[in-house]
C-alpha cells in the first residue's frame, strides 16, 4: 500500500484501472444526458410546440449552467474531491431526465435542462482529476485523451438506442431510461470511487474568499491557462454544436437523410474521436512544446470540412458528409490539449480551478453558436420547422466567426506563454529553425555515409 506523499507508482495497479473505469462510466452517461436533446430535437419541437429559436434556448440554457458552474465546481473539487461531486452530478442529471420524461410544458423542460447542465458540470473535471491522482505523470496526457474521447461513447448511446426508443416506445420511456442510467452510475460511483489511493474521500483546505480570489486570479493571470481556454473554445465548439443540437436536424431536415443514416454518421463522429484521441495524446506527450500546432491543425481541418459542405451546390454527397464528420471528430481530442495546458502551467493545489477556467471556453462558444444558428433558422423560416439546405448553410456559416476569434486568442496567448516560459529558462525555438537544423543534420549524415562508401 502506498504511503501518503509517495510518488504514484510507474505501473498502475488494477485498483487504479477500476477506479478510472467507474469514473469513465459516469462520464459516458453524463455525455448521454448532455446530447439527448440533440437527438430528440425535432420531437421536442412537436411535443412543446416551439420553434428553432426556443429549442436552441433549451440547449443554450443547459450549456450556460454548465459553463457558469465550471469555476465554482473547480473550487469545490479542490476542496471536496471527485467522489462527492461525481455522485451528486449523477443524481442531478437523473432528476432532470425524469422531469423531461414526464413534462409536456416548456417550464418543466427548462428545469430539466438546468438540472442536467448542473450535474454535467460536476462530472467531467471530477473524473479528469482522478487521472493524475492514480496514474504516473508520463501516462497522464494519453489517459486524459482517452478519458475525454471514450466518454463520447455517450453520444453513441443517444444517437442509436435513445433515438430508437424515441421512434419506438416514445418520449417518456426514452427519457426515463436515461434517468435510470444516471441513478445506476451514481450508485456505482458511491460504492467504488476513491479520491486518492490513500483516502476514499479527500478533503482539501477550507476555501476562504481570499484564497478563492487568489487561486482564481493566479490561474487566470497565467497565459498558459488562457491558452488552454482559447484552445478549448476553438476546437470543441463546432463538434458540440453538431452533436448537442443541430447535427440531427441538419442531416435529416437539411440534407434529407433517413434517421438511421444520420445516427450512423453521429456514431462515426464518436469513433473518429476515439481513434484520434490516443494518437494526439502521444504526440502531446512526445512534443509538449508543439501542442499549439496540433491545435491549429485541428481547427484548420474543422474549417475545411465545413467549407466543403457549405460550398457544395445543394445536398452534399455522402463522401463529402463523411469528410465533415471526420474533421469534426478531431475537435474533441484537440480540445483535450487545453486541459493539458491547465495541468502543466498550474500547481496541483489550483488544478481544479484552472481546469474549470479552461472548460468554460468551448461551452461558451457552443452556447452562443447554438443560439445564433437557431435565431437565423427562425428568421429564414418564420419559426416553422420547414427547413431546407440553404437555410442550414446560411445558419451554419456563423461558426466561422467563432473560429476567427478563437485563433486570434490562441496566437496571442501562445506568444505570452512562450515569453513567460523564456523568463523561467524554457525557450521554444521556432519550427523553421528546428526543421533547418534537422535538414542540415540529415544532409550531413548523408554526405558522411557517401564518403564512407567511397572509402570502402
Amino acid at each position: 500500500m502506498r504511503v501518503k506523499g509517495d510518488p504514484v507508482p510507474l505501473r498502475p495497479s488494477a485498483r487504479a484501472w477500476a477506479v478510472w473505469a467507474v469514473g469513465l462510466a459516469a462520464y459516458i452517461v453524463a455525455v448521454l444526458h448532455r446530447t439527448s436533446l440533440g437527438v430528440a430535437g425535432l420531437d421536442a419541437q412537436h411535443r412543446f410546440g416551439i420553434g428553432a429559436g426556443a429549442l436552441a434556448s433549451f440547449a443554450v440554457l443547459q450549456l450556460l449552467v454548465y459553463a457558469g458552474l465550471q469555476v465554482p465546481v473547480g473550487v469545490l473539487l479542490d476542496r471536496f474531491g471527485s467522489l462527492r461531486l461525481v455522485v451528486s452530478g449523477g443524481v442531478l442529471m437523473a432528476a432532470g431526465q425524469a422531469i423531461m420524461a414526464t413534462t409536456d410544458h416548456v417550464g418543466g423542460a427548462v428545469l430539466a435542462r438546468i438540472l442536467v447542465g448542473a450535474g454535467d458540470a460536476m462530472t467531467f473535471i471530477s473524473v479528469l482529476r482522478l487521472v493524475p491522482q492514480w496514474f504516473p505523470a508520463r501516462r497522464v496526457p494519453v489517459l486524459t485523451q482517452v478519458t475525454g474521447l471514450a466518454g463520447q461513447a455517450g453520444q453513441v448511446l443517444s444517437a442509436v438506442p435513445l433515438a430508437a426508443m424515441l421512434a419506438g416506445p416514445g418520449w417518456s420511456t426514452a427519457f426515463l431510461a436515461t434517468a435510470g442510467a444516471g441513478v445506476f452510475v451514481a450508485v456505482a460511483a458511491f460504492l467504488a470511487l476513491h479520491d486518492t489511493p490513500e483516502r476514499r474521500i479527500s478533503n482539501g483546505a477550507a476555501v476562504t474568499m481570499r484564497q478563492l480570489g487568489h487561486d482564481l486570479g493566479s490561474a487566470w493571470r497565467h497565459p498558459g491557462t488562457r491558452l488552454g481556454l482559447w484552445t478549448h473554445f476553438t476546437t470543441q465548439f463546432t463538434g458540440t454544436v453538431f452533436a448537442l443540437m443541430w447535427g440531427f436536424p441538419f442531416l435529416i431536415a437539411g440534407q434529407g437523410l433517413p434517421q438511421e443514416t444520420a445516427s450512423a454518421l453521429l456514431t462515426l463522429f464518436v469513433l473518429v474521436g476515439m481513434a484520434a484521441g490516443p494518437l494526439i495524446g502521444m504526440l502531446v506527450q512526445r512534443h509538449p512544446l508543439r501542442r499549439s500546432w496540433l491545435v491549429l491543425g485541428v481547427i484548420g481541418a474543422n474549417a475545411a470540412g465545413w467549407g466543403l459542405v457549405l460550398a457544395w451546390p445543394g445536398h452534399a454527397p455522402m463522401p463529402v458528409l463523411v469528410v465533415l464528420i471526420v474533421a469534426l471528430g478531431l475537435g474533441g481530442p484537440g480540445s483535450m490539449i487545453g486541459f493539458d495546458y491547465a495541468r502543466t502551467f498550474n500547481p496541483p493545489s489550483r488544478l481544479g480551478t484552472a481546469t474549470g477556467v479552461v472548460n468554460v471556453g468551448g461551452f461558451v462558444a457552443s452556447l452562443l453558436s447554438i443560439e445564433l444558428i437557431g435565431l437565423i433558422l427562425d428568421a429564414r423560416t418564420g419559426g416553422s420547422a420547414a427547413y431546407d439546405i440553404t437555410d442550414f448553410k446560411v445558419a451554419m456559416s456563423v461558426q466561422y466567426l467563432f473560429m476567427i476569434v478563437g485563433v486570434a486568442g490562441i496566437l496571442r496567448t501562445r506568444r505570452l506563454a512562450r515569453r513567460r516560459m523564456a523568463e523561467e529558462g524554457v525557450v521554444v525555438r521556432p519550427l523553421r529553425e528546428v526543421w533547418a537544423e534537422r535538414r542540415g543534420l540529415a544532409i550531413g549524415q548523408a554526405v558522411k555515409a557517401q564518403s564512407l562508401t567511397r572509402q570502402e
